[in-house]
């Protein structure tokens, strides 16, 4: 069995057909979800698609683009709520993105430390979205002491002395579809040298599709590729690779304690 660490099955773009992508899911091996509300459009959203399906869990949080539209005391003081519900597992996506100008930098700083500050107060994993930031997230993480909490590195795309840098604060690294890619030298390398016991599987359905379906809609089903390419370069087989990233999933999420 394996489990999608990553997934906006609220997208629009699966509004044609979300019951049946999800039922491909669990006919894949695909026994757990964490679904991500990272703004006020896609919480709710989340938290519904948690409370419908038993084996769909919810992190929730503000993501660095919408930093900006965040009403800071009201907005954390709505994630903290949703916290105490027994489907949410995380907090996230939080972060910093430095390639879509739609927040300016000291906004994403300020959310980004408030949303580990109440993670280490309530004691959640948070999910890190990382994109052309690794040294002010780096920072930050470091500052604000979040290896109290730990969490996911989310669809990780940096370097090993990066990846080192984030285990050494007490993260787990997650791979998604660009490990599949051809090309993907450095997310191959970066994936070797992972611990087995930090190593996680996600998609970010419907973004970021593996190969060999890249370019199309991503979804939950084909995190089944994502592992495939991990049982290659860690040398298991399919089904070690899903008894340990399920287990480690579980142990990083709290999932089934």
């Amino acid at each position: 069995m394996l489990i999608d660490t990553h997934a906006h099955l609220d997208s629009s773009k699966f509004d044609n057909d979300r019951e049946e992508m999800i039922a491909r899911a669990l006919e894949a091996g695909i026994d757990t979800i964490v679904n991500i509300g990272f703004n006020r459009e896609t919480i709710p959203t989340t938290m519904a698609l948690a409370e419908k399906y038993p084996f769909i869990y919810a992190a929730v949080g503000w993501h660095p683009t919408d930093a900006v539209d965040m009403k800071l005391e009201e907005d954390l003081a709505w994630i903290e709520r949703l916290c105490a519900h027994p489907k949410v597992v995380a907090i996230g996506e939080i972060g910093l993105d430095y390639y879509w100008d739609t927040s300016p930098k000291d906004i994403q700083h300020t959310v980004f430390r408030e949303q580990i500050r109440l993670a280490r107060r309530l004691n959640k994993p948070i999910v890190i979205h990382n994109r052309d930031a690794h040294e002010d997230v780096l920072r930050l993480l470091k500052e604000e002491k979040a290896e109290e909490t730990g969490g996911i590195m989310h669809c990780f795309s940096g370097s090993w002395e990066t990846a080192k840098k984030c285990l050494d604060m007490n993260f787990y690294i997650s791979f998604g579809g660009p490990v599949t890619f051809k090309n993907a030298r450095v997310p191959k390398e970066v994936m070797e040298r992972v611990p087995l016991d930090r190593l996680l599987l996600e998609t970010d359905a419907p973004y970021l599709t593996p190969h060999p379906h890249r370019g199309k809609r991503n979804e939950s089903a084909y995190v089944r590729l994502v592992a495939e390419t991990a049982a290659e370069i860690k040398g298991f087989s399919l089904e070690e690779i899903g008894k340990i990233t399920s287990e480690n999933a579980r142990r990083c999420l709290g999932i089934g304690r």
